[in-house]
């Protein structure tokens, strides 16, 4: 399973690549601006040249025309970039549009295996599964991942279901467990999944042991 970071920031992303964590970026409008570039275009291109790793960009639009024309703007700033389209009606003929003309599409907001077959129908790489929604109506992430991996198994369609803004440890390893090919977490989600009191107190309990293995050793 892959690992990418939500965010828009270069420091996060390069502390997530010095430690290995990176296996791509997810961005959103929002994520940009927050970022403070100059920029989204001049931002995207700095993160494409952090690393050589997958980076999901939206495009700012709902009608097919214009999905179809920032689609096309956005694939020229990088091979790396896979564009994120929403689920709207209109969106299916300029994926299609773009998976003949090579670009590489990502279905937002995808909510049952309904929706991922035909957006997978109409040329999309990758669907994206929002947890936090799902979560926010009281349905299971996991069982939405789930439903869409064993259809896409049926089906025999290659198509990657990136599962995205987890909130806890559980939901992100549900989400692998359950089958997502990617799971997108914040740069604080990531720095959490790192940590467990476990873990903190078998850490303590090291370093009390070093500490007396090394009183020992001075006495000799």
């Amino acid at each position: 399973m892959k690992l990418l970071l939500a965010t828009a920031d270069l420091d996060d992303i390069r502390w997530a690549v010095t430690n290995g964590l990176l296996d791509g970026v997810m961005t959103s409008p929002a994520l940009l601006r927050d970022a403070g570039a100059d920029g989204d275009h001049d931002r995207i291109r700095e993160i494409c040249q952090a690393h050589p790793t997958p980076v999901y960009v939206a495009v700012h639009a709902v009608s097919g025309d214009d999905i179809y024309r920032d689609a096309r703007e956005l694939a020229r700033l990088s091979d790396q970039i896979i564009v994120q389209v929403p689920l709207v009606e209109e969106a299916f003929g300029a994926m299609h549009r773009l998976h003949a003309d090579g670009v590489r599409t990502a279905a937002m907001l995808v909510f049952n295996a309904a929706q991922a077959l035909l957006a997978a129908k109409a040329g999309a790489s990758t669907v994206i599964t929002p947890l936090d929604q799902l979560d926010a109506v009281g349905h299971s992430g996991a069982d939405v991942v789930r439903d869409l991996r064993r259809v896409f198994d049926a089906s025999r369609t290659e198509c990657d279901i990136l599962a995205i803004r987890p909130t806890s440890a559980q939901q992100f390893s549900e989400s692998a467990l359950a089958g997502a090919d990617g799971v997108a977490v914040s740069p604080d989600v990531l720095r959490s999944l790192l940590l467990h009191p476990l873990t903190d107190r078998g850490v303590d309990q090291f370093l009390n042991d070093v500490s007396k293995l090394h009183g020992g050793w001075s006495d000799r």
